[in-house]
């Protein structure tokens, strides 16, 4: 049911949007990325989070954790991760799954800044064998979503100078 839920608002929202089905899992962010050929960055998890009495979604970067003093500060009270029970009974998608899209009840959904870096990610489409391919900037416009700054810095890896060749090596 939820996939097709997810397929619902995509055919009515973006028809031009595919949800793509997978024989192999991409329920966690190291599978999705493996499965896309793409690295764990380009993946936009949704954290499913309690704030208190409030329920919300946050998509961000696949790489990136969440900063929880910018947390509290954007949404008012100290986050909670919710229960597996508890995301699919709120969100109608299961653990791995989840995302912004064909949700069982409206919930306020957030994007974070760290997605911005990109110009297309890979969210689940409701189930832990399905995604599709979106642009950051029209995901949230499709799901109205408010962007907020709630991850940590993600630190980059400094790019690794090539080893000398025997040509340039000194004598």
């Amino acid at each position: 049911m939820s996939l097709a839920s997810v397929k619902a608002e995509i055919a009515a929202k973006a028809p031009d949007i595919e949800v793509l089905e997978h024989e192999a899992s991409t329920a966690t962010v190291a599978e999705a990325a493996a499965v896309h050929g793409v690295p764990p960055s380009h993946i936009a998890k949704t954290l499913s989070l309690r704030v208190g009495e409030r329920v919300l979604l946050v998509v961000v970067r696949g790489d990136a954790r969440l900063d929880n003093r910018k947390a509290r500060g954007a949404f008012g009270g100290k986050a909670r991760m919710l229960g597996g029970d508890e995301v699919e009974a709120l969100t109608g998608h299961p653990v791995g799954g989840v995302c912004p899209f064909g949700l069982v009840a409206p919930l306020p959904v957030y994007c974070d800044v760290s997605l911005r870096a990109f110009d297309e990610v890979v969210p689940a489409a409701g189930s832990p064998r399905s995604s599709l391919r979106i642009a950051p900037e029209r995901m949230a416009a499709l799901v109205g979503a408010e962007w907020v700054d709630v991850c940590q810095d993600v630190v980059q890896e400094p790019a690794q100078e090539p080893p000398a060749s025997i040509d340039q090596a000194a004598p």
